[in-house]
């Protein structure tokens, strides 16, 4: 996996998302910290919607950063969000009232909205082999995983010796490097052919060829089942540790990084399984161990009424966590498979945005419901998502299914 490293453009760019994402891991700790901070045992439902929020803006605005950023400028725009990105997250420490939490983090994740897809369509510009890519993805999702398990153990770390608010500051650290990692990567030379027709037609261009791909709309289902388990774990975790398991700042991070671990391991493990198993199967057995999985939790929770303890809670993390890579990880090769090179800016950007749509229901459904009427309840309602995005994606995306869409 590590040969394509060898590649100095991405290896770049790698360790620009790497240092950005031990960034953003360290302030996921601290945001459910400071939700609880400032809410108590309602801290659920503030994250619910802080988290929300994220993804409104996501859905919203990353379908049109692909499509209005000319290809000549994405290196000074990336640097412009990234240092947009690390202004923010220095004021989160000075935040006293729920509402400048979200406030705040509809700016941060309007950076990042933008950002991220025009990010993730320049690796499969630099990277032209499929082999190289398949493996630059699971480094990918390597880096992704740092946000849940580096990141959580250098918190519990700092924890030690600074209050979480010191936390943000490494955020900031994280996207500055970023930054500089970005000036000094050689982006591959525009085509003019990219840009042609309106920002808002290149937008649509995008989303036509995601649903009128059959696979495309196996995977966007396979994504609301990613993200049924995944706001199960960023969303309550803070609140069962503190609450349920009696736990405090440092075990929330470790409880995180149970997660982290799980889907690193799948990740370090996939580049030898996609050799030799599909995309489909292996993405539908993900599927159907998520759901296996938050169906388990919800009857063990309805059974027990609350009472959990650590030897169940952190092997479930973990396991959520090898569902959850073997989930999204594979996703960037049905994009690159599924489109020109030309209109894969657009695609990864019509994928950012449908992807997060399914957070956007998972999110409000972890955080608002749990809060309301119980861990139980949001747990039944998120595995009943995965049920269905796994029956879904099994029907829509047929085995053998290798056209490339021409919408």
């Amino acid at each position: 996996m590590l040969e394509v490293l060898r590649h100095p453009q991405f290896r770049r760019l790698f360790t620009a998302q790497l240092v950005a994402l031990v960034g953003t891991g360290l302030a996921t700790v601290a945001l459910a910290l400071l939700a609880y901070d400032l809410a108590g045992p309602s801290a659920g439902a503030v994250l619910g919607t802080a988290l929300a929020i994220k993804m409104v803006v996501y859905v919203l605005l990353s379908p049109l950063s692909g499509a209005m950023v000319p290809l000549n400028l994405r290196k000074p725009v990336l640097v412009a969000l990234d240092l947009v990105r690390a202004a923010v997250a220095l004021t989160l420490p000075f935040v006293t009232e729920i509402w400048q939490v979200y406030v705040l983090i509809a700016l941060l994740q309007s950076a990042s909205a933008c950002f991220t897809p025009l990010f993730q369509a320049l690796i499969p510009e630099i990277l032209k082999e499929e082999r190289d890519y398949t493996r630059a993805l699971s480094l990918s999702r390597l880096a992704y995983d740092l946000e849940s398990l580096l990141s959580p153990a250098l918190a519990a770390a700092l924890l030690t010796l600074v209050s979480f608010h010191g936390l943000f500051a490494g955020t900031s650290i994280g996207f500055v490097l970023s930054a500089v990692l970005v000036v000094t990567t050689a982006f591959p030379v525009a085509q003019a052919a990219s840009r042609t027709g309106s920002p808002y037609h290149r937008a649509l261009r995008g989303m036509r060829i995601y649903l009128h791909t059959p696979r495309l709309r196996g995977l966007l289902a396979l994504n609301l089942c990613a993200a049924a388990g995944g706001a199960m774990v960023f969303v309550n975790t803070v609140v069962i540790v503190r609450s349920e398991l009696g736990g405090g700042e440092r075990e929330v991070a470790w409880l995180l990084a149970a997660f982290g671990i799980g889907s690193m391991l799948m990740a370090l493990s996939l580049p030898w399984v996609l050799d030799r198993r599909s995309d489909r199967q292996v993405m539908l057995v993900g599927g159907a161990a998520m759901a296996a999985l938050l169906l388990a939790a919800a009857s063990y929770w309805f059974v027990s009424g609350g009472h959990v303890r650590w030897s169940l809670v952190v092997p479930t993390w973990t396991a959520l966590g090898l569902a959850y890579a073997a989930l999204v990880t594979p996703g960037g090769r049905l994009l690159r498979r599924s489109a020109s090179e030309e209109d894969l800016p657009f695609l990864f950007a019509a994928q950012f945005s449908l992807s997060h749509a399914c957070w956007l229901i998972a999110y409000p459904l972890a955080g608002w419901i749990g809060a309301r009427f119980g861990l139980a309840v949001a747990l039944l309602g998120l595995a009943s998502m995965a049920v269905l995005g796994t029956l879904f994606a099994s029907i829509t995306w047929r085995r053998g299914d290798e056209r490339v869409s021409s919408a």
